[in-house]
């Protein structure tokens, strides 16, 4: 939540800043603000997304060569100007931007009204500029004391510039005098390859030509300086009208990377070096949970059917928001896989901490190098997906299913669940779905076709049995999240226990009807759904016939075996949103109330 840029240095900051809004704004899109320091501190703030901004500075002074932006998703205040960052102290002599929740700033508030100060915003993030301010005041402290007793006091989640990091993300750029921080490395890439990232309860303190960092307790920490693995043109639209569209279209590629130096089908090998040391482990251990939010918990469900169907472990997916909060029984004898496409996801995180303090062992699933999960968890896996911009995750999903297949067949393969042969002959047909999902990209207009029949739904099902289920479940929350369009998802058996009441002829149900073990069942349900005037648009293996025949729009997919099914199946569904999405005239990449990362609970 929240997207953060700052600049200090010899350049003029106002470009560099304003250019890492734009690269941070899928973070959050409520408002944005920017306070630039020259002679004076000069600062600009404006609701709406951040070419509003633009607009309303085209005639101000924006000289400076240190500022700072703010790019945000409302937590506590309404979007307004008066609540956008950055915020000031009373004084004006100091300014702040924050990513995060200040959990007891309610009581700070009062306390700090009650000596004389007067806030302008309902914002959260004001109290700890007050909080600074009156710190510094009071004790006579210079700033970087005050900033250490305020963050002392507060409790909750933050990355603010001055800079200071708990649970939320804080990038910092080192170049050749100048120093560039941010949210994440998107806006930083352009300038500087050198980067450190803050850990939980560090405070960076930086001058031109001089960075300190030490911890909440005062202690010098040393920095680890290490270089990005990113380049500028993977933070381009490419040529596509969106990201989204883009990330969709990354997919063979993503997939294959994912896989690259991982699978040796010839020898019937799966090689996981991130969790290797964990093998006598993997070989022991009575039970698998997964946790995650949103697409990521679709994945853990695929996850679940894979590693119980090849690896015979017991696996149970968790909603990571819920997951601390219901006492749950973990033991030693436990694994913990964190799934997050970025690695900042502030309930996993939560869930995290939860389990290790039980003695689990944790593996994270993370696509963002050096993010907080990858750095928390014992061991784990990345996605090399590379960025992905759009809110909707797309290329994230079938990266974490690929990572999922690959770890249930690890395990598989250690655990002796499965014979060579078989393990050569799945992954032989592994090293294959990269193509398999060009092949299945190229049903793009036909899926554009119904998108203009359905445009103006108010409703969808999407069902599916297997793992298919938790495809269907994705692309309902695809639809939903970009399009606006009310979706659900169930299991295609579920339906007649109650859903089926909704269906008309004016109910579009999407079906995962390939042909697998289910195939038969799913027919069954599809002629329900008939019987009932709704209308059917199924996904089917290509050369199906029969559901062909019934369906009113069949989309077909490549046949491959019923492991890898949801890698083909969801393409179609992530395409048939983004269209109808962009039919109905919404912000694709840019969905409102939403934002990419969620970094506060």
């Amino acid at each position: 939540m929240c997207g953060i840029v700052g600049y200090i240095g010899y350049r003029d900051a106002y470009p560099i800043v304003i250019k890492g809004l734009h690269r941070l704004e899928y973070r959050g899109y409520d408002s944005a603000g920017i306070a630039l320091l020259d002679k004076e501190l000069n600062v600009y703030k404006k609701a709406g997304k951040v070419s509003n901004l633009e607009d309303f500075v085209k005639d101000v002074d924006l000289s400076g060569s240190m500022g700072m932006g703010h790019t945000r998703w409302a937590t506590h205040g309404a979007p307004s100007d008066r609540n956008s960052h950055p915020h000031s102290s009373g004084d004006r002599k100091l300014t702040i931007i924050h990513n995060g929740i200040i959990e007891n700033y309610a009581a700070l508030k009062e306390a700090l009204i009650s000596r004389g100060h007067v806030f302008k915003s309902d914002t959260d993030t004001e109290v700890l500029i007050h909080l600074i301010e009156d710190i510094k005041h009071v004790t006579g402290l210079d700033l970087q004391e005050a900033v250490r007793i305020a963050l002392n006091r507060v409790v909750g989640a933050y990355a603010i510039v001055i800079a200071a990091r708990k649970g939320s993300p804080m990038v910092i750029g080192v170049g050749k005098g100048e120093y560039f921080v941010a949210s994440d490395a998107t806006p930083i890439v352009e300038y500087t390859k050198n980067v450190i990232y803050l850990n939980d309860n560090e405070i960076a303190y930086i001058h031109r030509e001089d960075l300190l960092i030490k911890n909440i307790d005062n202690t010098i920490q040393i920095p680890y300086i290490q270089e990005l693995d990113l380049k500028l043109e993977m933070l381009e639209k490419g040529g596509y009208d969106h990201f989204m569209l883009k990330e969709i279209y990354e997919q063979p590629r993503s997939i294959r990377d994912c896989m690259r130096g991982r699978i040796y089908p010839e020898q019937g090998k799966v090689q996981l070096g991130g969790i290797k040391e964990y093998v006598e482990k993997l070989k022991n251990i009575d039970r698998i949970i997964i946790v995650a939010c949103g697409t990521s918990w679709h994945a853990g469900l695929v996850g679940e059917y894979l590693i119980e169907e090849y690896a015979r472990v017991s696996v149970e997916v968790e909603y990571a928001s819920e997951f601390r909060y219901r006492n749950p029984i973990i033991t030693e004898k436990d694994l913990v896989i964190a799934i997050s496409q970025s690695g900042e996801t502030a309930d996993t995180m939560a869930a995290i901490e939860l389990a290790k303090e039980k003695g689990a062992t944790i593996f994270g699933i993370c696509n963002v190098v050096g993010a907080s999960i990858p750095r928390t968890t014992h061991a784990g896996v990345y996605t090399h997906a590379g960025p992905e911009i759009g809110v909707a995750s797309t290329k994230a999903f079938t990266a974490q299913v690929t990572v999922l297949t690959l770890i249930a067949f690890y395990i598989a393969q250690q655990r002796g669940t499965i014979t060579e042969s078989k393990l050569i002959e799945y992954l032989t047909e592994l090293d294959q779905i990269p193509a398999l999902v060009e092949q299945a990209l190229k049903v793009n207009e036909h899926v554009k076709e119904i998108a203009e029949r359905f445009k103006g739904s108010s409703n969808c099902l999407f069902l599916g049995r297997g793992n298919s289920f938790p495809v269907a479940l994705e692309g309902a929350l695809k639809l939903k999240e970009i399009s606006y369009i009310h979706a659900e998802g169930y299991p295609a058996a579920e339906m007649k226990h109650g859903p089926i009441a909704l269906i008309d002829d004016d109910m579009p149900v999407v079906f995962i009807a390939t042909q697998n073990s289910s195939y038969e069942k799913v027919v069954s349900n599809i002629q329900e759904v008939k019987a009932r005037g709704g209308h059917v648009i199924a996904i089917v293996t290509e050369g199906d016939t029969t559901v062909k025949e019934m369906a009113e729009y069949a989309i077909e997919i490549p046949q491959t075996s019923e492991a890898f099914v949801p890698l083909l199946a969801t393409i179609p569904l992530q395409l048939l949103a983004y269209h109808i999405a962009v039919m109905r005239g919404c912000n694709v990449d840019q969905p409102r109330n939403l934002a990419k990362s969620v970094t506060v609970e």
